[in-house]
């Protein structure tokens, strides 16, 4: 195929709510393009940019697919995402990947959560946004009800730019309100239509609408507005021009119309795509980081002739061919069998086979220029988020945040024997999905795996068995309970044993005695006149350390108290380390009960962003929870507020879950780990009861 420099590409995040329609979307615009080689469905699994097993299964995208379009002149590579919240990360990494947006909305179900997600997200962003109705042809389908819901509900900036022809089962063509003409298509075609005039039944419609996309054009541009108020006529190309610049500007958001089944408004869509959004040497410059502390900075334009320079902003594993890393090339260009420098790790990688993706597809190609996206596979130490540079010209770019997983499970395999395959299988999902995360808790001794919902770990579980052939199972993770002390005692440790010759005696007397939250253990030497001889009292420290470790009420670890070993008596022959290392065990046994001992659970600070119509719900909800709210304020648009609450470990598991339920999937939250305090008496005494009947278990 030929090549395309970055005034010739236009990089296009397809993004939206689960089920608006992207996938079809993308799937028919290279169709009608002609790079899609056949009209996919995703209800059939033959969707251009849907293609993992578990995808087809399930009939929703999981990860981002790259695929590109032909048209005008122009290369349109396009990132479809996911809509589902689940697999946000892949959508902020499509996003990090373009320059501008196309924001899906379903015509019979209009602004949903993701929408309003992607959208933000976009805008935070700088990016240009399109927005584009779908689904025109199903029942129920009202442009106008979505286009108001877009207007009061996302921003007062959007326009019409195409407006529909009938609906539903009657949607047979659009009307362009910058060329002042209809397109009338045949279902079942490529997406060809006839040209015809404004139907005389649609013109007062029509009319209404262009008055409106003149006006918002004219009041984003002073000459244009100028011209406007003298009653000239704003022609198509004025139109288009202004309406571009007001796009870069994030002054407009331009709405347009199709039916991605019936392919009807689609080859329309890739001419304003091609003439609205911004090409690749029209990009913001980046800015990079060079020498050794990455702390000098650097501009990147989007030139051939500046030294090279990309991104990889996703890596793919599949079977027989290993890891694909996804790249977007900011500045320069590569060719095939080029060696470059992954700055981020310090090691030079050879791009040989470096292709163009387009869906399951790779299409090799011998050069890729400057603002370009192409994947290459078995690089060796290169991953996600990693800059590839020159050694000449090292260059590290900021690496895109993914958000923190909200969802945490203990995780083990089946069999004990795949373990291993276990760890090295979640360490490649990894590396394919920065927000699943795996850390190994020490203190409960559990394999945690955290992800952003039930359902991405749902079907990371499911991946690792088809891709490593391990079967695992979840489970509520383990609390890392803790136990302390509330008041002093003091008592005798004695271990005497004698079974013929040589014995063991050790005699220790320990105060024991609480100390402030966070202070850890500390132990104190106050015998005086050598009763206990000094290389001995280290062994009853060692023995008090080893039994707080079991705990007293329910096996969790003691913390926070002070031991002090102050008397005793020694064995001239009998008395050795071990046996003093058991007197130490024993003391504690005796003293700590005596010690009123509590247990202490860990603690979250939630900060929960939530829209104030379910403010209500929210607090009542963590009151139930047992938690402590800290206060309210409101945020951003007035609309929401930002609540902080410290609320116990135990209560939070799959938190995500009900939070979405109560909110509509319209809050976000954050936890991090606050502390310890002490467990309230209900929940202790069921806490203790279920230690005892899991140690008689043990013991039988």
């Amino acid at each position: 195929m030929r090549e395309y420099d970055s005034a010739g590409i236009r990089n296009v995040a397809v993004v939206g709510h689960g089920g608006s329609g992207k996938t079809s979307l993308v799937d028919a615009l290279c169709f009608a393009a002609g790079n899609g080689k056949r009209h996919g469905h995703v209800r059939d699994g033959t969707a251009l940019t849907d293609h993992l097993p578990e995808e087809i299964e399930r009939g929703f995208s999981i990860a981002l697919g790259c695929a590109f379009a032909e048209w005008m002149d122009s290369k349109i590579n396009f990132v479809d995402t996911p809509g589902a919240l689940d697999f946000q990360g892949e959508a902020l990494a499509g996003l990090s990947a373009a320059d501008g947006a196309l924001c899906v909305i379903s015509a019979v179900s209009g602004v949903e959560v993701g929408t309003d997600r992607m959208f933000h997200w976009a805008v935070e962003r700088d990016d240009p946004v399109l927005f584009v109705v779908s689904m025109m042809d199903k029942d129920s389908a009202d442009f106008d009800a979505v286009y108001e819901q877009v207007k009061s509900q996302l921003t007062s900036k959007v326009v019409p730019v195409e407006i529909p022809i009938g609906a539903g089962a009657n949607f047979s063509g659009v009307m362009n309100l910058f060329t002042q003409k209809s397109y009338l298509y045949t279902t079942g075609s490529k997406g060809e239509y006839e040209e015809a005039g404004i139907p005389a039944n649609e013109r007062e419609r029509f009319d209404r609408y262009r008055q409106e996309l003149i006006e918002a054009i004219s009041a984003t541009d002073d000459t244009l507005l100028e011209r406007y108020l003298e009653g000239a006529e704003i022609d198509r190309d004025e139109a288009i021009s202004g309406m571009k610049e007001a796009m870069k500007r994030g002054d407009l958001f331009p709405l347009f119309c199709v039916s991605s089944e019936n392919m009807i408004g689609v080859r329309a869509l890739l001419t304003e795509i091609v003439q609205l959004m911004p090409n690749a040497y029209e990009m913001e410059e980046l800015h990079g980081f060079t020498g050794a502390e990455g702390n000098n900075s650097v501009e990147i334009h989007a030139r051939d002739d500046a030294p090279f320079a990309a991104i990889v902003f996703k890596t793919a594993n599949e079977q027989h061919v290993g890891d694909v890393s996804y790249f977007r090339i900011l500045s320069g260009s590569v060719r095939n069998g080029d060696e470059v420098y992954n700055a981020t790790r310090d090691v030079a990688e050879k791009l040989n086979h470096i292709s163009l993706p387009l869906g399951r597809e790779r299409i090799e190609v011998s050069r890729l220029h400057a603002g370009d996206i192409g994947c290459i596979a078995k690089l060796r130490n290169t991953h996600t988020n990693d800059t590839l540079s020159t050694r000449e010209h090292p260059i590290r770019l900021p690496e895109l945040r993914f958000p923190e997983p909200l969802v945490h499970f203990a995780v083990h395999a089946e069999s004990r024997n795949d373990e291993e395959k276990l760890q090295q299988g979640l360490h490649r999902l990894h590396e394919e999905d920065p927000t699943l995360t795996v850390h190994y808790e020490p203190e409960t001794h559990e394999t945690i795996v955290s992800g952003m919902g039930e359902r991405h770990l749902d079907i990371a579980m499911a991946t690792l068995q088809r891709k490593f052939g391990v079967k695992a199972e979840l489970a509520k993770p383990r609390i890392a309970y803790r136990e302390t002390l509330t008041a002093k005692a003091e008592g005798q440790g004695k271990h005497k044993k004698q079974s013929g010759g040589r014995g063991q005696f050790g005699d220790c007397w320990v105060r024991m005695a609480p100390l402030p939250r966070g202070e850890g253990y500390l132990f104190e030497n106050k015998i005086v006149g050598g009763v206990i001889p000094s290389r001995f009292v280290p062994a009853v420290d060692r023995g008090v350390q080893e039994a707080a470790a079991r705990g007293v009420l329910a096996g969790y670890p003691l913390v926070d108290f002070r031991a002090e070993c102050y008397d005793g008596s020694t064995h001239s022959v009998d008395s050795n380390e071990m046996a003093f290392k058991m007197a130490g065990i024993l003391a504690f046994r005796a003293v700590a009960p005596k010690c009123k001992p509590v247990l202490l659970e860990p603690l979250d600070l939630l900060e929960i962003t939530v829209p104030d119509q379910y403010l209500g719900d929210v607090l009542g909800d963590i009151s139930a929870r047992r938690g402590h709210i800290h206060g309210t304020e409101p945020v951003g648009d007035g609309r929401h507020s930002v609540v902080r609450a410290v609320v116990p470990h135990a209560e939070l598991h799959l938190y995500a879950t009900p939070l979405h339920s109560m909110t509509h999937g319209r809050a976000t939250f954050t936890r991090r780990f606050a502390g310890y305090d002490q467990v309230p008496p209900d929940v202790a005494s069921k806490l203790i009861a279920e230690h005892a009947r899991e140690t008689a278990e043990a013991n039988t």
